[in-house]
């Protein structure tokens, strides 16, 4: 019976003098089926996916990802990410950056993270 390997996570250490988080809900009311909800979509996934795999920063702006989509969408997929726990914000002057919130989603919720990381988008 083959096994595959799962992917590496990148966790990276949180650097001194970082900005307070914007709001977010405490790990402890995080629910499956808003997590499912903020990750029912292609994009949302890709996001959290990249930020978790190929980080090269402890926290990235949106411009990182290079999606060519409008600002308007893609302020809004990252809202939806942010507001059900699973990405933390935080306000850099006019720009913000995200992380994957890993510890609490790992906390509430094992083995999530490891199948986010797994997902490779459909090439159809």
């Amino acid at each position: 019976m083959a096994t595959t390997a799962r992917p590496a996570i990148r966790v990276l250490p949180e650097p001194p003098g970082l900005p307070e988080p914007l709001p977010e809900p405490a790990a402890a009311d995080l629910r499956l089926e808003t997590v499912f909800g903020a990750l029912s979509g292609p994009l949302r996934l890709e996001i959290v996916r990249r930020l978790l795999l190929e980080r090269e920063e402890f926290d990235h702006p949106c411009g990182w990802f290079g999606f060519d989509r409008p600002k308007s969408s893609l302020t809004h997929h990252f809202k939806a990410l942010r507001e059900a726990g699973v990405l933390r914000q935080r306000q850099y002057g006019l720009e913000r950056r995200s992380e994957v919130r890993i510890d609490d989603l790992n906390a509430r919720f094992p083995g999530l993270i490891d199948l986010v990381a797994g997902w490779e988008p459909d090439a159809s």
